[in-house]
């Protein structure tokens, strides 16, 4: 005996697409990119077209420097999440003192340009020493002028100061030490301190990259969940489906037996050959499969033409379904159950005509299907909600839920089930 080896599914670790990663990459330094620029303009920094190309350079190398560091963190979407943080805090670091060097070696030309812009602006002049300390040389004479012998200015009595070349002004200038600091230390202390603002950005993107694929997680559990339930569903509809066979086999074979006992024969043929067409149309499809009302109500049509042979003079079909609400698709053997319903309590213990019927109509977005007969099952012990009706119940519920509804019960001069099915959007 050949057993069937068993399908296993591979849960695959949930990713964040490509395109969300590449976009939250830009979207950070495009925003880092507009915020020092509108910072630049507000502050009134000196060459903004020479800095604006130069920003849009480096935030092109940080958009670059960022997307190397997710493929690691890719590699450890598996992993646990305390893994994730210390790998982000420690490669962050490098990374971080990467764009801070790029950041000097774009900048580094720029910044003498602006200091002295600065000092142009201001009337002094700043300038570095052979050791790398900043002055700033003040304007001034180290002779002792008409102001400092206590003459009124401008006195035409007096000598006037003559006009010196701006050498000569620097070489008498004072200068003031600000930063006495070498160069080497300045460019490690400009290094770090930019590099700490980097990391702090790359912190912030790497735990937005977190987000996503927690988000990534909990979408793909929610699809799994929905996976699930519909497979639930799906083998709820099927057992609710298969107990209507037996049901009906069981009838059907009690009356093939009680004509072949009573030598009909020719009733007993047509009725064998009745039931293998409805098996054939009916059974033969898709457990939770849907069809179009009109062959439901067809289906019911060669049901009735089986339960004739029992009841040739007594049992009466009226059909009342549009050809437009005949075109809805609804589950598969829906109304079985309620015509199966009809005749066992309407006409089978009835020894008049009664007739069966099956009408449509359209209410309120639903759409409503009434089985009535206008036999004796409202007075007779067990009509109502037995396993037929309760079984039909249960498919509803599990295909649509609160949105359809079964109800039945006695009406004047008959018994009446209705069925409340949400119409297709």
């Amino acid at each position: 005996m050949n057993r069937a080896s068993p399908t296993i599914r591979c849960v695959s670790v949930p990713r964040v697409p490509a395109r969300l990663v590449l976009a939250s990459i830009a979207g950070l330094w495009l925003c880092y990119l507009l915020l020092t620029t509108v910072r630049g303009y507000i502050v009134g920094l000196e060459f903004q077209d020479a800095l604006l190309w130069r920003r849009m350079a480096v935030t092109l190398a940080s958009m670059v420097v960022t997307g190397l560091i997710w493929p690691l963190l890719r590699a450890l979407d598996a992993r646990p999440l305390w893994t994730k943080i210390a790998t982000v805090l420690v490669v962050s670091l490098p990374a971080s003192t990467l764009l801070a060097a790029i950041n000097q070696w774009v900048f580094s030309d720029i910044e003498s340009q602006v200091v002295a812009r600065i000092g142009e602006r201001e009337g002094i002049r700043i300038r570095r020493d052979e050791s790398g300390n900043v002055l700033v040389d003040v304007p001034g004479s180290r002779d002792v002028g008409p102001e400092a012998s206590g003459a009124p200015p401008n006195n035409p009595a007096l000598p006037q100061p003559t006009v010196r070349t701006i050498a000569e002004q620097e070489a008498d200038a004072d200068s003031v030490t600000i930063d006495p600091s070498t160069a080497a230390e300045t460019r490690w202390r400009q290094l770090t301190d930019v590099a700490l603002a980097r990391y702090f950005l790359l912190l912030a993107w790497a735990a937005l990259y977190l987000a996503l694929l927690k988000a990534e997680e909990a979408r793909g559990a929610e699809r799994r969940e929905g996976e699930y339930r519909r497979a639930a569903k799906a083998a709820e509809l099927r057992s609710l489906r298969h107990q209507i066979n037996p049901h009906f086999l069981f009838n059907t074979l009690n009356s093939l037996s009680s004509l072949v006992m009573t030598g009909k024969t020719d009733r007993a043929e047509t009725m064998i050959q009745t039931l293998a067409t409805f098996y054939r149309r009916g059974l033969a499809e898709d457990p939770t499969g849907d069809h179009e009302l009109s062959e439901e109500i067809e289906l019911q049509r060669l049901y009735l033409e089986i339960e004739s042979v029992r009841f040739p003079d007594r049992l009466r079909l009226e059909v009342n379904v549009s050809d437009e609400l005949g075109r809805i698709r609804v589950p598969g053997m829906l109304l079985q159950p309620l015509v199966e319903n009809a005749v066992k309590y309407g006409v089978a213990r009835s020894s008049r005509p009664v007739t069966i019927q099956i009408t449509a109509t359209s209410e309120f977005g639903c759409l409503v299907i009434q089985v009535v007969d206008n036999g004796p099952g409202a007075a007779a012990e067990g009509h109502g909600l037995g396993i037929g009706l309760a079984n039909v119940r249960d498919r509803l519920q599990a295909r649509f839920g609160e949105a359809a509804g079964l109800t039945a019960g006695p009406v004047p001069g008959g018994f009446r089930t209705e069925l409340r099915l949400p119409l297709p959007g």
